[in-house]
């Protein structure tokens, strides 16, 4: 069979899944033409109810944070998605690729980020996104877009000069992957998946009916 890419004879092959990862990683960057870092995260409460939203992944390596390397993003502690990760801290990610006909699946467990690590990252966004961090209170009820407006321009003043600083409860989120799965686009839908399993430190893959 053949890929819808480039034609050629492509398998899912290799054993490592964040080697094989990059190399799929840099071909969303090089084709994808919106946001290739773009993932659904999908949270659950304790109880287990589940949501998902999409967010955009910030950084990602076999070794980030720790032996078991992870993928990371970064959002307001206090919203939905913060407070799911805080109390129950297991999530999936999937990126779709959909001009590539591919994706990836993510699960495992969830660490939050070092102060040193969110603060880096704070102070590489852009001076309207550092001030939009202070003034939105993420999932919270909003009287008016008016409102929201009146926050912004508020937190504005309050940062005209120097510095902003990261607010205490923005910080990033590492997902530390106990499985990953990567799904190929076949035709006549003879999709092909492969899953990696962490097993001993270590990944075991194989192949599974699409």
């Amino acid at each position: 069979m053949t890929s819808p890419i480039n034609g050629e004879t492509e398998e899912i092959t290799g054993t490592d899944p964040f080697a094989l990862f990059d190399e799929w990683f840099a071909l969303a960057k090089a084709k994808e033409p919106n946001d290739p870092e773009a993932v659904a995260v999908a949270t659950a409460t304790p109880d287990a109810f589940p949501s998902v939203r999409m967010v955009l992944m910030k950084d990602h390596g076999p070794d980030l944070l720790g032996p078991l390397g992870g993928f990371v993003f970064y959002t307001n502690s206090h919203s939905r998605k913060g407070g799911e990760l805080l109390a129950n801290p297991k999530a999936s990610m999937l990126f779709h690729w959909k001009s590539l006909r591919r994706q990836i699946r993510i699960e495992g467990a969830i660490t939050q980020v070092p102060d040193a690590m969110a603060d880096a990252y704070f102070a590489s966004r852009s001076r309207d996104s550092q001030i939009g961090a202070h003034a939105s209170n993420q999932s919270a009820p909003l009287s008016s877009r008016g409102q929201f407006v009146a926050d912004i321009a508020k937190s504005t003043a309050r940062h005209l000069i120097g510095a902003v600083p990261r607010p205490p409860h923005w910080t990033g989120f590492c997902l530390a992957p106990q499985a990953i799965e990567f799904w190929m686009d076949r035709p006549f839908r003879l999709h092909e998946r492969r899953r990696f399993t962490r097993v001993d430190g270590g990944w075991t893959s194989t192949l599974l009916y699409p």
